[in-house]
């Protein structure tokens, strides 16, 4: 337990419920769980044969706001941590990157989430958890106050098409596009993105690097396009505006995956700016 610390103490928020977004770019908040990675120092083992594990914040909700902060945006966090002191570390980590963690909740009952990730040769995970429940997954409905925004994947298109060919654009089109839907988002890893529209539809291809450890690569593709749309949502009219937009998204992930861990490895608008500086035109 942490000593001498209430949930409601506001030396634990990074900043007040009202701050105004920065530059006039729409706010994004985002919720969900935040928890500590603990990283093999040494690639392509199991957790029995890792010799030392690197301590990482990490969680995919956690990590898009990060993102977004570093980038240039404004964001903030809702969720639920420890009253521990990895839960304080995790709150400080989000005001130390200007992340708005009035939404923070502390929870007396339970720990901080915990996960120990592998790595294999390619830089692929595998993820042993521990939360029995954590303090991320008692965040009640009555807590939220924003609306879902979900980003969808290659894998997860199988799934949510009943295991239709996910690559065949008319099977997308057909069951996960609606009237009401702006923008459709298919990631496809280190092959880069799908993106659909009303008006228009195509690919991005992804821009290559050497991959290290590809946690938190997807969550830095969020955390870049919704910076570019936070900041001008007329780009969607514009295809390509909306290109440029995902190729520096594409670049978000791949700067990522140069480094271990998710948090200590989101990159700032910088870094991506130099990697597409060595892309060929």
């Amino acid at each position: 337990m942490a000593a001498n610390r209430n949930p409601g103490d506001s030396k634990d928020q990074a900043s007040k419920p009202n701050e105004e977004p920065k530059d006039n770019v729409s706010l994004v908040v985002c919720f969900g769980e935040m928890l500590i990675d603990f990283v093999p120092t040494i690639g392509g083992i199991s957790l029995a044969e890792a010799p030392a594990f690197k301590k990482a914040p990490g969680g995919a909700p956690a990590n898009v706001a990060v993102c977004i902060s570093r980038l240039g945006g404004s964001s903030a966090f809702i969720g639920k941590l420890g009253d521990d002191d990895f839960g304080y570390m995790l709150a400080d980590i989000l005001k130390q990157n200007n992340v708005n963690n009035s939404g923070v909740r502390f929870e007396r009952s339970a720990r901080t989430a915990l996960a120990f990730v592998t790595l294999r040769a390619d830089g692929e995970r595998e993820f042993l958890f521990f939360r029995h429940p954590s303090a991320d997954m008692l965040l009640h409905e009555s807590e939220l106050h924003i609306d879902l925004l979900k980003q969808i994947s290659e894998e997860e298109i199988a799934f949510l098409t009943g295991g239709d060919d996910p690559n065949d654009d008319n099977v997308v089109l057909k069951n996960l596009f609606h009237p009401n839907l702006k923008l459709l988002v298919v990631t496809e890893g280190p092959e880069g993105c799908r993106y659909y529209t009303k008006e228009f539809k195509g690919r991005v291809a992804g821009v290559k690097v050497k991959p290290v450890d590809t946690t938190g690569a997807g969550d830095a593709f969020v955390g870049g396009i919704l910076r570019s749309l936070a900041s001008d949502l007329s780009l969607l009219k514009d295809e390509m505006r909306l290109r440029e937009a995902l190729l520096f998204a594409n670049a978000c992930g791949a700067v990522t995956v140069t480094e271990r861990g998710a948090i200590p490895a989101l990159p700032t608008k910088e870094a991506v700016l130099k990697l597409l500086g060595k892309v060929p035109a």
